[in-house]
């Protein structure tokens, strides 16, 4: 299909000296960058719309129907109502308004699949502004982009970078699949991934585990202003104990894109010592992966 759009792109040019605007636009949708575009336009738009609406009803305009959101008491918050019943738990969100802006995206071969991470400044009357990080995974549905999973942290004061990053972009684009076997080995590679992950922090220790299973473009939400960046860095500021004082797994679903290359998985982390009575005794989370093909190990790329 790419082939033929290229012999016919240089046909056109060959008979005329005009540009059409729309077969140039086309063409722009048809690799891997302009759909990263499209995506982070699709970010913004979703961000613009939000400034005269409250957090509570902003951020479920952009969400899936299926979409997935970790919550402070371990557990997530599975479908889009269920979504906004745990954003009205917090009056903060009633009360106050958002804009935020992507900084990366990153793109499936299938052009199905994206995540994006940003900053967000958020507003109330009578309190000064706050600020918060956060990470999305997309999928693109008939009507366009949605959000399929969905968090954000606090980014305390302090200088963080918020120019456009180069996006995490396959070689080329593939045709999607609705073969569920091919779709459910990528799934269950993943899931296996996340595994050998856990289980390798058991034997090494957080730290070298993050290193080892990260990329030089992964990021991590972070406690500080700014995300970390890197598989070194990530590592870097993990517990030193020679063996992992959590263990974890995709215990709770996972998502992925039809060409193999992307994908994202839902579970909890587990302390080896029991936490206090009326803790929670896990932390739910999710991790966007990425490989270079399905041939390729997966590394994760955002969490």
């Amino acid at each position: 299909m790419r082939r033929t759009a290229l012999v016919i792109a240089a046909a056109l040019a060959i008979s005329s000296c005009t540009i059409n605007p729309a077969a140039a636009q086309v063409a722009e949708l048809r690799n891997p960058q302009g759909i990263a575009h499209e995506l982070l336009e699709a970010d913004r738009a979703f961000a613009a719309q939000a400034a005269d609406d409250t957090v509570v009803a902003a951020l479920p305009a952009m969400f899936d129907d299926q979409v997935i959101m970790p919550l402070p008491t371990g557990k997530f918050a599975t479908g889009k109502e269920a979504a906004i019943t745990a954003l009205r738990a917090n009056p903060a969100n009633i009360e106050s308004k958002a804009t935020w802006a992507p900084v990366r995206a990153g793109l499936s071969a299938d052009g199905l699949h994206g995540f994006t991470y940003g900053f967000m400044t958020i507003r109330a009357d009578g309190k000064p502004d706050a600020r918060a990080k956060y990470l999305a995974y997309w999928v693109k549905r008939p009507k366009g982009w949605q959000v399929a999973a969905y968090k954000r942290a606090p980014s305390p004061p302090g200088e963080v970078q918020t120019e456009l990053r180069p996006a995490i972009l396959p070689q080329r684009l593939v045709p999607p699949t609705r073969d569920r076997h091919v779709i459910e080995t990528h799934r269950a590679s993943l899931v296996a991934a996340e595994k050998t992950f856990s289980d390798r922090a058991q034997l090494i220790g957080l730290g070298p585990a993050f290193v080892e299973f990260g990329s030089p473009g992964a990021m991590n939400m972070g406690q500080g202003p700014d995300v970390l960046l890197g598989n070194q860095a990530i590592g870097g500021v993990m517990p030193p104990d020679p063996k992992s004082p959590v263990e974890w797994a995709a215990d709770a679903g996972a998502l992925v894109a039809s060409s193999g290359d992307l994908g994202v998985i839902w579970g909890h982390i587990r302390p080896h010592v029991p936490r206090p009575a009326g803790q929670p005794q896990a932390s739910a989370f999710f991790t966007v992966w990425h490989r270079a093909s399905p041939q390729a190990p997966w590394r994760y790329i955002a969490e």
